[in-house]
């Protein structure tokens, strides 16, 4: 069920590629976030509409509530990104994004406790089946090859997002995004234990909501919020030093990098932002 905000937040945090993408995703992302969960837990005729319905109702509540709030953000991070950075400022950004996202993982447990309680044992078996095939999928993608491989294809990506902002780096920038990432206490080993946990997590709160009678939806809702919680700081204390330090370097890391950008590439991205702005503020328009 979480991954209904990720579709909102793939559009929010702009990695949709072009301007009009980003307008053509977000009213899609109904349909999307549709497509998405039927292909992972395969719905019934009964349990289609009232999904769909779910997510359309999902929809009109963030663009009416939250959408006006992001294209505020943007515009911020367009003005700031003419200027030099400090991490505490792109920190200061990521936890306005973090009270968003709670925001709307609120609205999302609402609309999604009803559908959690009507999912029966095959699709729960059918949701974990999907899981196993998409975590191969992640394993080939993060896992395997040698270090020095893994390392190349992480770096690939990542210089991807940069250049759509930035426009081409420079191989001084290339090669500092390389030893940032060698020193990121991220690794392939514990994103994957941590999204094998998230995964089992979701489950077993999903097998419970399914065996839960109907009065009984505040706390689907409360159980749902918590796998939420529990997504964002891991519940071990060692998961929870990781992550910390994972957004702390994070912040760090593009203060960095946006600080040795040429005023061509600053005003790229300054461009860039206003568009995604600007198609936000379209998106709110009658």
């Amino acid at each position: 069920m979480f991954r209904i905000s990720k579709w909102f937040l793939l559009a929010m945090l702009l990695w949709l590629q072009g301007c009009s993408a980003v307008k053509l995703g977000y009213q899609q992302l109904p349909n999307l976030s549709y497509w998405w969960l039927d292909s992972a837990v395969s719905f019934s005729d009964a349990q289609s509409t009232p999904t769909k319905e779910a997510l359309g109702q999902l929809h009109r509540w963030h663009k009416r509530d939250e959408l006006p709030a992001y294209a505020d953000l943007v515009q911020r991070l367009a003005a700031q990104s003419a200027e030099p950075i400090q991490a505490a400022q792109v920190c200061a950004v990521w936890s306005d994004v973090d009270k968003a996202m709670d925001r709307t993982m609120r609205q999302t447990v609402r609309v999604a406790a009803p559908v959690a309680m009507a999912l029966g044992p095959e699709q729960l078996s059918h949701l974990n089946q999907y899981w196993i095939g998409k975590n191969k999928d992640w394993e080939k993608e993060w896992l395997k090859g040698s270090a020095s491989e893994r390392l190349e294809r992480r770096l690939g990506k990542t210089l991807e997002r940069y250049s759509d902002f930035y426009g081409s780096l420079t191989p001084t920038q290339t090669a500092m995004v390389k030893a940032q990432m060698q020193q990121s206490v991220w690794t392939p080993e514990w994103g994957q234990r941590e999204r094998l946990r998230r995964q089992q997590d979701l489950l077993g709160v999903l097998q419970k909501a399914s065996q839960s009678n109907p009065s009984a939806t505040a706390q689907v809702e409360a159980d749902l919020w918590g796998v939420w919680q529990r997504w964002l700081e891991p519940p071990d204390a060692a998961g929870k030093v990781v992550m910390q330090k994972m957004v702390q370097q994070g912040c760090e890391n593009l203060a960095q990098l946006h600080n040795s950008a040429s005023p061509e590439q600053r005003q790229r991205a300054s461009r860039r932002l206003r568009a995604y702005e600007q198609d936000l503020r379209d998106l709110l328009r009658p």
